[in-house]
């Protein structure tokens, strides 16, 4: 039985699906994970030298890419399974020897992987990624998937769309909590701008974007077609309207921590370790509950409204900053909170 999995994750719904099955493996056989990216080397290229000498904080952003975003939503799945698992980010432009490299470093037995095989499934061995790893490697490899043998339905595009959503919070929550937890255990103040930044995305995405569409599509489709979560939906949307206020006591609280109101920040721990519970007892709910029960009862035309609503929450844009996505700015949110780590 195999008790360590390497899962190679990119920016894919391939990879999102892949997190899945590799946290529904390691669940049943009680392994541990290690997701890993393989990031471009930036600095190798001309205009990253160029960046690295000039401008180093834009070349640190620029460089960490989406790296820690991707890594730091998988961490929260595992967390939200009960699974073991550790990230790790590996600079090459050789995928297959990143692979390679994560796999040894971190001595799993198992590289647990999907193939998008994009060229068509005769076409997914040659010179691809997953060739390379098989003529080199000495650990067996599971592929999981392969992209080209699947159309993902309706159903599946909304239940993945959501669960990423959850795990984004999820992880941005992560952060909060961690950071805090840090502050008051070491004496040190907290960076109350990232503090603050965080608790701008959870008001900015999940409570105007990613909650009112639960709400007008995912819960108001599955009333029509059955009554067995009406109570559990019920429960949802009053936490849902109970939003705004939740975030106005944690906003409250960081403001007294700031101003020397709560010394040595317990009470803000208290307040932040508290929005935190609540926040994954609410999304334990619906994906235990609700989304099962979705997929029982809701129809294929259901799943096509489900999904084109929740698909445009993939790019909306701030007012103040046009240029940048939601998800830009969770990237930015988990690279400086990884720069505060290490």
């Amino acid at each position: 039985m195999y008790t360590h999995l390497l899962v190679p994750i990119d920016a894919s719904s391939l990879a999102n699906r892949l997190v899945d099955q590799a946290l529904d493996y390691a669940k049943c056989s009680g392994a541990r994970v290690c997701f890993m990216h393989a990031q471009a080397d930036f600095a190798a290229t001309g205009e990253g030298a160029l960046l690295h000498s000039v401008a180093p904080d834009v070349f640190s952003n620029i460089a960490a890419g989406n790296a820690y975003a991707l890594l730091a939503k998988a961490e929260a799945a595992a967390r939200a399974a009960g699974v073991v698992c550790n990230t790790c980010c590996v600079v090459s432009d050789s995928p297959h020897q990143a692979i390679l490299i994560a796999a040894k470093s971190h001595q799993c037995d198992l590289i647990f992987m999907a193939s998008h095989g994009r060229r068509g499934l005769a076409s997914v061995w040659r010179g691809s990624t997953t060739q390379k790893l098989l003529q080199q490697t000495t650990l067996p490899v599971l592929v999981a998937s392969v992209e080209a043998n699947s159309t993902p339905t309706d159903e599946l595009r909304a239940i993945g769309i959501i669960k990423d959503e959850h795990r984004s919070l999820a992880a941005v929550v992560n952060g909060l909590q961690s950071l805090v937890t840090h502050g008051v255990a070491s004496g040190q103040t907290p960076d109350f701008a990232l503090l603050r930044a965080m608790l701008f995305y959870i008001q900015a995405f999940p409570e105007r974007q990613h909650h009112p569409k639960e709400d007008e599509f995912l819960f108001a489709r599955l009333r029509l077609r059955s009554s067995e979560c009406d109570a559990v939906m019920a429960e949802l949307a009053q936490q849902h309207q109970g939003g705004a206020t939740a975030l106005s006591v944690l906003s409250n609280a960081i403001t007294a921590c700031e101003n020397g109101q709560d010394p040595g920040g317990k009470e803000l721990l208290n307040q932040v370790n508290q929005f935190a519970q609540a926040q994954w007892q609410h999304m334990h709910l619906e994906e235990s509950i609700v989304l099962p029960a979705a997929s029982r009862y809701l129809k294929p035309d259901d799943w096509a409204l489900i999904a084109q609503a929740f698909a445009g929450n993939t790019d909306p844009r701030f007012a103040q900053e046009s240029e940048d996505s939601f998800a830009s700015l969770f990237s930015r949110l988990m690279n400086l909170q990884a720069g505060l780590a290490s």
